[in-house]
């Protein structure tokens, strides 16, 4: 058995104009080691978001990234530091964890409307770190614990997911630009 390693997560992918915010529980092994997020080849983030967002999931990591902060799409973690052996949310260490400062993040969001967990152990991990910490104001943001689009959570099919990530799209896609309103002619 591997022993468990401190590990360290990757900084918030998220600009002003974030209304989805994306958590994860922690970063797998892949992604860690290529400081990108969901970037085992498995995982169906990636595809997903594609999808619902109207870009190529297989296009380079920066144009992903970019298309979805342009969907008002962000990404983070709940935790940002704990050890773990291996990938799986169950082999990281009880009581090792240190929470991303999620608070200090959603308070600096003014366009955030809603928060959704990637996973069980991300809205569990949400629920115990961070939902005490929230301002009321962020308290009162609808949080959606989603199935995980990890490979470990292979009972899920591409089309479930998407279907269960569906609940996003009210909140996705470019803003509309502001109308102008022409007078006479």
């Amino acid at each position: 058995m591997m022993s468990a390693v401190i590990l360290q997560g990757l900084p918030a992918q998220v600009n002003t104009q974030c209304r989805v915010l994306v958590l994860g529980s922690m970063p797998g092994a892949v992604s860690l080691h290529e400081a990108r997020y969901y970037a085992h080849p498995r995982n169906r983030f990636w595809p997903v978001m594609a999808a619902l967002c109207g870009f190529d999931a297989t296009s380079d990591y920066t144009q992903r990234m970019q298309h979805l902060q342009r969907a008002g799409a962000g990404v983070w973690d709940v935790i940002g530091q704990c050890q773990r052996s291996g990938s799986l949310d169950a082999a990281i260490v009880r009581g090792s964890e240190v929470a991303n400062p999620l608070p200090a993040l959603i308070a600096g969001l003014p366009a955030l409307q809603v928060i959704a967990c990637n996973g069980g152990a991300a809205h569990a991990a949400f629920q115990r770190w961070v939902q005490p910490a929230l301002p009321v104001v962020a308290a009162a943001l609808p949080v959606l614990a989603l199935p995980s689009t990890s490979p470990a959570n292979a009972a899920w099919s591409l089309p479930r997911l998407l279907e269960a990530w569906g609940q996003l799209r009210p909140w996705l896609g470019e803003p509309e630009p502001p109308t102008t309103r022409h007078c006479g002619g």
